[in-house]
């Protein structure tokens, strides 16, 4: 399997400002209607929609390879190791195989693939043997998705610095517990809106905003005990 690379950032976020300048180009955060990395890829047509609901072999095909990657940057930035996002990226296709008869051909398939995702991820962290992993395991960085979030510059010594602050930035996150890296994720990295992350995570709009705020207070205890 080819490696895909987890999505860029939205625009400066809480996050982002933490980990380093934004690249060129970045469009705003959305508060309103979703503009993340979950968007429609180019070329997602309505008949496509039509007939990949309707399990056209090709449709299908079509539909899953333009999504592959996006899903995958969400269950990374969720999970924190590329085996279990590998093999949690193919269990969610699969969920998304059996339920393609809900797809709606009139709206973005971004927010219905986000919360099978969402899902899928919270299942595992319920799980006992994820739970006996974690404590066994630690979080270790993967060299080349760390390479791929660098942004580039013609500054070596600067972009060392940012995919350090990257790599101190997503093991922090990695640290807070599951709900609070949720918020975090679909906020900061998927670009979602407070609302629609309160629809993902069955919360009123005021819940899930405070759910980010305890996030952000969480994630800076953290960050300031790693520069000691």
């Amino acid at each position: 399997m080819s490696q895909p690379s987890p999505p860029a950032h939205g625009a400066p976020s809480t996050v982002q400002k933490l980990s380093g300048p934004p690249a060129a180009g970045s469009p705003a955060h959305p508060d309103g209607p979703a503009s993340g990395p979950l968007a429609p890829p180019p070329g997602l047509s309505r008949d496509l929609l039509e007939r990949a609901r309707a399990r056209d072999p090709e449709a299908l095909a079509a539909f899953f390879e333009r999504y592959f990657d996006r899903v995958y940057g969400l269950v990374y930035r969720l999970l924190g190791e590329r085996a279990a996002a590998e093999d949690m990226t193919q269990e969610v296709f699969l969920k998304v195989h059996r339920a393609i008869d809900r797809l709606d051909p009139d709206r973005d398939p971004g927010p219905w693939l986000t919360t099978i995702a969402t899902n899928a991820c919270r299942d595992l962290w319920r799980s006992g043997a994820y739970r006996i992993g974690r404590r066994s395991g630690s979080i270790e960085g993967d060299p080349i998705v760390a390479e791929r979030l660098s942004r580039g510059t013609n500054d070596p010594e600067r972009d060392l610095l940012a995919r350090e602050r990257e790599e101190l930035v997503r093991n922090a996150v990695l640290r807070l517990p599951e709900p609070l890296r949720e918020a975090v994720v679909l906020y900061d990295y998927q670009g979602l809106s407070h609302q629609e992350i309160a629809e993902i995570m069955g919360l009123n709009h005021a819940a899930a905003r405070k759910r980010y705020s305890r996030a952000l207070t969480a994630l800076a205890k953290l960050l300031k005990e790693s520069f000691r």
